[in-house]
């Protein structure tokens, strides 16, 4: 398949069902073909290889991806019983045909390894990565997992991040799939993070809202030691830069934003300038809101440094999916 897929990170759970539900909109929405990757348990992995040292080729069912295959069939997915000739991939991937009445084709991919080397080999060229908050056997409490976590830190394409929680999954046109919201700093927000959100918007036919932040400066009074006991000397009135502060915040926005206004003309942007917390915001935003995307950084070894502040504090907290842009490679 020439087209670029969505990859979906599937393990029997319901964090994972949900992201499979939300990837194959996805897929239906961009044209893409769909992959669902399992990787195989240690157990299995260790079968197969006992296998291959006989001088026997592992012949083991992959009972995650064929349980999931009607699942698939019943909401438009095209699968075909036929062994996966494209070579390189651990027993059990399949390959679909070319989709027919609209169906998506999907095909199936077992790996071994450890999860998250797995999924991102697997994922490099994609579209898109989708996986679900948390996977089988993740501490209830947790609202994001370190798979997750790791994967949305690392990979080279886009990751969007499914909670159990959320409130739509689907890329269906209208004004119930909800609004993309993205945060955008205009110095440091790279163009693949707008384009993307301009892109999903423009999909769904919903309205997008840019959230930029601004930062109020400390007060002079703050700023100045009290005033002597003996001359009294009251400390100056703050000056209020808030108005001025909110304008150019407005205009910088405007401006980073005009070559995608100038592409996307069918989409309707809302502007939004807040003080100082846009992860606040955007979190907030995200309890009505079909998709949240976010950048990456480039160049920290840290993963919440690799992320970013807001990036780290949208993907545990919003209530709705998550898009992880990272920007282009380095030349």
């Amino acid at each position: 398949m020439s087209e670029k897929s969505v990859i979906v990170g599937f393990d029997g759970s319901e964090h994972s069902l949900r992201a499979l539900e939300w990837a194959l909109s996805a897929a239906r929405g961009f044209g893409a073909p769909l992959v669902v990757a399992h990787v195989r348990s240690d157990a299995l992995q260790l079968g197969a290889a006992r296998i291959a040292s006989l001088g026997e080729s592992p012949e083991i069912r992959d009972a995650v991806t064929d349980g999931v295959h009607a699942w698939i069939e019943e909401r438009g997915g095209v699968v075909e019983d036929e062994e996966w000739a494209g070579g390189g991939r651990a027993a059990g991937g399949k390959q679909v045909g070319e989709p027919g009445g609209g169906g998506v084709p999907v095909r199936y991919v077992s790996l071994d390894g450890s999860v998250t080397d797995a999924l991102l080999a697997e994922a490099r060229g994609a579209r898109l990565l989708v996986v679900g908050s948390r996977g089988r056997g993740g501490f209830a409490t947790l609202l994001l997992g370190s798979t997750s976590r790791a994967l949305a830190s690392a990979s080279a394409c886009p990751v969007v991040v499914v909670p159990h929680e959320a409130r739509a999954l689907s890329l269906e046109s209208g004004a119930e799939a909800g609004r993309i919201l993205v945060g955008v700093h205009p110095e440091e927000t790279s163009d693949e993070v707008i384009g993307f959100a301009f892109e999903a918007a423009r999909q769904r036919g919903v309205g997008l809202e840019v959230v930029t932040a601004y930062r109020l400066p400390p007060s002079p009074v703050m700023l100045i030691g009290p005033p002597a006991p003996a001359l009294q000397v009251p400390p100056p009135l703050p000056v209020d830069d808030t108005p001025e502060l909110v304008r150019e915040t407005v205009e910088r926005q405007r401006e980073r934003l005009s070559p995608f206004t100038g592409r996307y003309p069918e989409v309707q942007v809302v502007p939004s300038v807040v003080p100082a917390d846009a992860a606040g915001r955007l979190v907030e935003g995200s309890r009505s809101a079909g998709l949240v995307v976010v950048g990456r950084h480039r160049g920290h070894r840290v993963e919440s440094l690799l992320m970013g502040s807001v990036a780290h504090a949208v993907l545990h907290h919003a209530h709705c999916p998550v898009a992880v842009v990272p920007p282009a490679p380095a030349p």
